[in-house]
């Protein structure tokens, strides 16, 4: 479990493909001192496993699901990524419930800037549709972000401190985004269907 609160941004040091696997490693010297073996570290918002680690970077592995539903298989040596521990019980909690676990991964439609904000645009499959409202969340690329509309297509207002703290500051028209819709939203979605 996550927060959507990007704690800093690493670099990819290697991938290795292993069968169907792909070892990546991040080199994250801010947090990689602190991690053990097994502990929950998110990608650009995608929960994975660590399986190696020292001082300065840690390795984890990619099943073929995962490359499949995020953009994770476009990684290459230095690409940045955004990093996230899991929650403790006494972290705070100021962004939403984030599992990662990847719903979509979604193009970049538009984006521009109103003063300072950029506001972001991107469309989500149909049925992943009602699991957003106006005001709810939605985690981009690990990002806890507030939705500011979604017809007829998603959009967000991102403050310059999380631009400045994550790499949603790089993006461009056309670049992926992993999506996770918010939890509370898929769990009424499947009552309803009840």
């Amino acid at each position: 479990m996550f927060t959507g609160i990007v704690e800093t941004i690493g670099e990819v040091a290697s991938l290795k493909r292993a069968g169907r696997v792909l070892e990546l490693t991040v080199s994250a010297p801010d947090i990689a001192g602190t991690l053990s073996l097994g502990d929950s570290v998110a990608i650009d918002g995608v929960c994975t496993t660590v399986t190696e680690k020292d001082a300065s970077s840690f390795t984890v592995q990619l099943q073929e699901e995962t490359l499949k539903r995020t953009f994770a298989s476009s990684y290459r040596f230095g690409s940045k990524v955004n990093l996230e521990r899991a929650v403790t019980p006494s972290t705070r909690m100021g962004g939403h419930f984030v599992q990662g676990h990847i719903d979509c991964c979604v193009p970049v439609r538009s984006f521009h800037y109103e003063g300072d904000d950029m506001v972001l645009r991107f469309r989500i499959p149909p049925e992943l549709s009602p699991c957003c409202v106006e005001k709810g969340f939605i985690a981009v690329n690990g990002v806890s972000l507030t939705i500011a509309g979604v017809v007829p297509e998603i959009s967000l207002h991102i403050i310059p401190a999380t631009l400045s703290r994550t790499t949603l500051k790089d993006i461009r028209v056309g670049s992926p985004l992993n999506i996770e819709t918010d939890i509370l939203g898929k769990y009424v979605r499947a009552s309803l269907k009840k």
